[in-house]
């Protein structure tokens, strides 16, 4: 079981940090992942109205494919938080929710921090770090 990579994604849909951990998934240019950034956004914002009960659904949470998982965190901000993991990964949620945790404390609660705009924060790398390691579990 692995983590693949980590994606937090503004309101606007702008990749604004993008990190990989284990090998395993191709390695994309800085305008694919702005893509792909994107991309994602716009398919969480069409999921969010697919559900057969109005205004019950806040979008997609998983999206599986047959070699990795996406999990989506949306916070109560429009931020997303995207971990991209092996389809057996266990603990996605509980992971996102920690690094959401790490993102509210080293980078909202940071003066020099301008929200929306890309994550420089050595404190948050550190957390993440941390917390996912190589992106390694079992």
């Amino acid at each position: 079981m692995a983590i693949f990579g980590l994606w937090v994604i503004n309101k606007a849909g702008g990749l604004v940090y993008q990190r990989n951990f284990a090998d395993g998934l191709a390695q994309l240019t800085s305008n694919e992942y702005l893509v792909l950034a994107g991309t994602l956004h716009g398919i969480h914002a069409i999921t969010s109205r697919l559900s057969p009960i109005p205004g019950s659904s806040s979008g997609a949470q998983v999206i599986e494919g047959e070699t990795f998982k996406m999990t989506i965190l949306l916070t109560a901000t429009g931020t997303k938080f995207v971990l991209l993991t092996s389809i057996a990964e266990p603990s996605a949620d509980g992971t996102l929710q920690k690094v959401y945790d790490a993102y509210a404390d080293a980078v909202m609660k940071n003066p020099f921090h301008t929200p929306e705009m890309p994550i420089r924060s050595d404190g948050f790398e550190q957390r993440i770090t941390a917390l996912i390691g190589d992106g390694r579990t079992s």
